[in-house]
């Protein structure tokens, strides 16, 4: 009982960070010439704010976390060049958090977010959002944190859970940033970490794959640490859809089915996957400027009443349904890492259950690099679970 109020004290005082009067000053926007094209390029620098060491001790100390800050902070807004899941030319945004001053040459740390759907809960906009990535740039990291495609400033439908673009985000982020800490004259150490807890597990593990199978000529991952993610799409989660369980934030199937439909043209309407009445209620809330908790008023609890049935009953009994080949493709644990990995869940997470980091610890193994399963609190839920995992994971990220 204590650990779990340690848990809800920390995370809740994540929460007040948000709401910090000192975070934010006005922004000032720094053109760039940026000295490459295309992928990775950076389309415009905006100023967020900038705070000293002493600044985020008198915070951190007032909400009671066990971090202190060794380095002030001055955070941007990056807006830079990627491409979409059609393999066009698309814009996204992010946050670069950088220490001050800057004493020798700087690890990097990519920080991935947890499922969010509305613009202004994106990283570059919001400092819940890129709170983790403070913590990390105050002890001297480079701490780059992509929105990714569709939220923040970026247009469209945000990809949810889509291995590919989830993975070139991330990678044309490094791309932008790590052209800011050269026009800057910030040296960088060449060690490349990347982690990120719920969504961001998932979206850590599909970078972290494609930065070592695609991008090896440019960075190096020394190590990477993807919290409570739903890695075992076409399995683990599988399972949770077609439970007559309860769910706690049902909102995610539509999110994602609406996503791959974009992504994929796999229906022509809502209503071959959505049951009535939510094939006409649930898609326009996903419009960027609705909450979470607007959409899961209006769903039912258990996941399987939200799918059109006719669809439903062909998911179940065909083992090589459509559906299920498309979730195949975006499954991210079956591949063999070079460098250290260290997954973090807990038991307790029935938002994303840890049957995911089961399947990661068999799926990855084979490769040069360590594959290990943390329980930071092995009874958890999914909210209580993310202030241990994170902390946790940076203080394995130190030992680097």
């Amino acid at each position: 009982m204590r650990l779990r109020g340690v848990a809800r004290r920390m995370v809740w005082a994540v929460w007040v960070a948000a709401a910090c009067p000192a975070c934010d000053s006005a922004p000032d926007t720094e053109p760039t010439s940026p000295p490459r094209e295309g992928r990775g390029a950076t389309v415009s620098v905006t100023k967020l704010y900038e705070r000293t060491a002493d600044m985020i001790n008198e915070d951190l100390q007032l909400l009671g976390l066990p971090v202190r800050a060794r380095f002030g902070v001055s955070a941007y807004r990056l807006l830079y060049e990627t491409v979409g899941f059609d393999g066009e030319r698309n814009t996204a945004s992010g946050a670069l958090l950088v220490p001050s001053p800057v004493l020798g040459a700087l690890d990097v740390m990519s920080f991935q977010h947890g499922t969010i759907i509305r613009d202004d809960q994106a990283p570059s906009r919001n400092d819940l959002a890129r709170f983790t990535g403070l913590v990390y740039a105050a002890d001297g990291y480079l701490a780059v944190m992509p929105d990714l495609l569709g939220l923040g400033d970026s247009e469209g439908f945000h990809p949810f859970h889509h291995e590919a673009t989830s993975a070139t985000a991330v990678v044309d982020m490094l791309r932008a940033a790590y052209d800011f800490a050269a026009r800057a004259g910030i040296v960088l150490s060449g060690k490349l970490f990347l982690s990120g807890y719920s969504q961001g597990g998932y979206t850590a593990m599909a970078a972290h794959r494609a930065l070592e199978e695609g991008y090896a000529d440019e960075f190096t991952v020394t190590a990477s640490a993807p919290m409570a993610g739903a890695y075992d799409l076409s399995g683990a989660m599988v399972e949770v859809v077609l439970s007559t369980e309860p769910y706690p934030s049902p909102y995610y199937l539509p999110y994602l089915l609406l996503a791959y439909n974009e992504i994929y043209g796999l229906f022509d309407s809502p209503s071959d996957y959505l049951a009535s009445p939510y094939d006409v209620l649930i898609p326009p809330l996903f419009d960027g400027n609705h909450s979470s908790d607007e959409i899961n008023a209006l769903m039912p609890s258990v996941l399987r009443d939200v799918i059109n049935p006719t669809l439903l009953a062909e998911f179940e009994q065909d083992p090589d349904h459509f559906f299920r080949q498309v979730l195949e493709e975006n499954d991210v644990y079956q591949w063999s890492p070079g460098v250290p990995v260290r997954l973090y869940h807990c038991s307790g997470d029935r938002h994303v259950p840890i049957a995911n980091a089961y399947a990661a610890l068999e799926g990855l193994k084979g490769g040069a690099g360590s594959v290990e399963l943390i329980e930071p609190v092995r009874d958890a839920n999914h909210y209580e679970c993310a202030a241990f995992a994170i902390y946790a994971g940076k203080a394995w990220i130190d030992t680097f």
